[in-house]
């Protein structure tokens, strides 16, 4: 098939042009249904007349509906945007894109989701079936102990995970690090469970604050429920992350003001692991922390990192400076592009 549009390409690069505009209008109306048209025009960056031009088709077509809600994909639109996605995705470079990414981070793989995750929310749940289906195709036979961090992308791909249960593989869930302090469903302990849930899984929860005082660590580490969870997690050979922007992770962190003036002085973009690093990928700071310290996921063979939005370019490239080779990450269109222009300035 992209033979075939590539040769129609060559005669009639027009037409090609309108399949893409109308895909990527099909597209964010999927995203972000039901949306009215100005909402839609203000995302797609075409003037409201152009939209309206382009909309009015789609529906005589019966490809879209419209209501006082606003625009949603009928069924027939459903199944050709799904149709479609594979072909668009080739016709947009997104496969060299990844190869680019990959290859300049120093990584195994970048896969590129459509969209952007800030402002299309189901571009996470898209981030959560791709990394399903990693799982499901790279996960080796025998036990797996799969450590996960938290955070609000981590918490709704979790929801996308399904049976990854077989007679010949089992998995166990357990929290990569301690809570910080924020809302119990995007902690590390509940995104573990809500993995493990899905995809019939074990898990072990670790009820420790990522950041304690040495006296309190010391006295927890004799604590033999918690000495067996950090045994395990030390044990994992699958890691699933994402990549916090700086500073708001040190205001989710509940960090002090001088910290947080610390980490602006030091220009720090990123954080993950409990370490955040500048633009150029160089730690600035590291806050002690109850679970796996990034020197440990060295030689951890199955690493996912998971972080997409424009507003994430810059984080996900100073943390990839520190990736392991064997991660892949799972990302979005806006924060891949936003990265790649930075590299070419």
């Amino acid at each position: 098939m992209l033979s075939e549009l590539q040769l129609i390409e060559a005669i009639a690069p027009d037409i090609l042009y309108v399949l893409q505009e109308r895909y990527r209008i099909l597209q964010s109306i999927y995203w972000m249904q039901p949306i009215g048209r100005r909402s839609l025009s203000e995302s797609l960056a075409l003037t409201e007349r152009v939209l309206r031009t382009e909309t009015d088709l789609l529906k005589k077509l019966d490809l879209i509906a419209t209501s006082k809600s606003g625009m949603r994909l009928t069924e027939k639109g459903e199944e050709v945007y799904e149709q479609l996605g594979d072909t668009m995705d080739q016709l947009f470079g997104m496969q060299q894109n990844e190869r680019r990414l990959a290859e300049s981070f120093g990584i195994a793989r970048c896969i590129i989701v459509s969209g952007d995750s800030d402002q299309q929310k189901k571009v996470v749940d898209e981030f959560g079936r791709l990394l399903d289906e990693a799982l499901h195709n790279y996960l080796p036979n025998g036990e797996n102990i799969i450590a996960v961090m938290g955070g609000t992308t981590m918490a709704r791909a979790a929801k996308q995970l399904t049976n990854l249960k077989s007679a010949k593989r089992k998995n166990l869930f357990v929290p990569a690090r301690g809570g910080i302090g924020e809302a119990v469903n995007v902690q590390a302990n509940s995104v573990s469970a809500e993995m493990a849930t899905r995809s019939q899984g074990d898990y072990r929860a670790l009820f420790v604050p990522e950041q304690l005082s040495a006296v309190t660590y010391d006295s927890l580490l004799k604590e033999p429920s918690i000495v067996d969870v950090l045994n395990l997690i030390n044990q994992a050979n699958c890691v699933i992350h994402s990549i916090g922007r700086a500073l708001h992770m040190a205001a989710r962190r509940k960090m002090t003001e001088e910290e947080i003036l610390m980490l602006k002085r030091k220009n720090a973009v990123a954080e993950s692991f409990g370490y955040f690093f500048d633009e150029d990928g160089k730690v600035v700071y590291k806050i002690p922390r109850v679970g796996l310290q990034l020197k440990d996921i060295r030689d951890i063979p199955y690493i996912f990192a998971v972080a997409g939005g424009k507003s994430k370019a810059k984080a996900i490239r100073a943390y990839m400076e520190n990736a392991p080779q064997q991660t892949w990450l799972i990302t979005d269109e806006a924060a891949a592009n936003e990265i790649l222009r930075g590299e070419t300035l």
